[in-house]
């Protein structure tokens, strides 16, 4: 288990990369680790992710109360509390706005075709989630349903949330959603896909089980015809 101050070192140095890759912009994001059974290290409210200090972080405890730090809590802070009270199991949680993702996001289209082997094994499938106000909990509530099955989340004409059992596993998710969307959208582009044979997903679903801090129970779909959308 990393000290505070690791952790706090940590959340400056994946913002900064959050920032630098594109994946936020101006102040937007926001990052967290769990501390203990009772406090949770995130990001403050109105800030760049690319200029954090250790400092500048904030904990609170499981209601959102602000128990230590300066600066005010994130406005979703809600979001990051569902998680941690819904996957015992997740240590990190990230969200962003990776403009590939976060434009299937914004199209209504879910990123569940298989279509990468390394994606159905390292992350599975990525669902999209009805929209809800940020910071409210309408966006809670819609996220709920989804977050004991899955590691990561399109939000619709939001973003897009990943957590894992370090900070920096869901960090890495957040890449490989962004990676596989970048792929999908080519795909898209050139107006065909190839999703994997069932009986050969289905040897990858199984190899993912193996993998400390990835729900086997959310593989990609055994069949799809093409993108899934959000019903209107």
């Amino acid at each position: 288990m990393p000290t505070e101050y690791q952790s706090r070192s940590e959340l400056v140095s994946l913002g900064k990369m959050l920032y630098e890759r594109g994946y936020v912009a101006a102040t937007d994001g926001n990052l967290s680790v769990r501390l203990d059974n009772d406090r949770i290290l995130s990001t403050p409210t109105a800030m760049c992710k690319g200029r954090m200090r250790p400092a500048d972080m904030v904990i609170v405890n499981l209601d959102g109360g602000r128990v230590a730090g300066r600066r005010d809590v994130s406005s979703e802070i809600g979001m990051h509390l569902l998680v941690y009270r819904m996957r015992p199991d997740v240590q990190g949680i990230v969200h962003a706005h990776p403009p590939t993702a976060t434009g299937f996001a914004a199209a209504g289209m879910a990123l569940n075709q298989p279509l990468v082997c390394e994606v159905v094994i390292g992350l599975g499938s990525i669902p999209l989630a009805s929209y809800g106000t940020p910071g409210t909990s309408e966006l809670t509530d819609a996220l709920e349903p989804l977050v004991p099955q899955y590691d990561a989340i399109l939000m619709s004409n939001h973003g897009v949330v990943a957590y894992g059992h370090t900070l920096e596993d869901a960090y890495m998710k957040m890449e490989t959603v962004e990676h596989f969307a970048q792929i999908a959208l080519v795909t898209h582009m050139l107006g065909r896909q190839q999703p994997l044979a069932g009986h050969e997903l289905e040897k990858l679903v199984v190899a993912r089980s193996k993998y400390k801090g990835h729900k086997s129970a959310a593989p990609m779909p055994l069949a799809m015809p093409q993108f899934a959308k959000l019903e209107s």
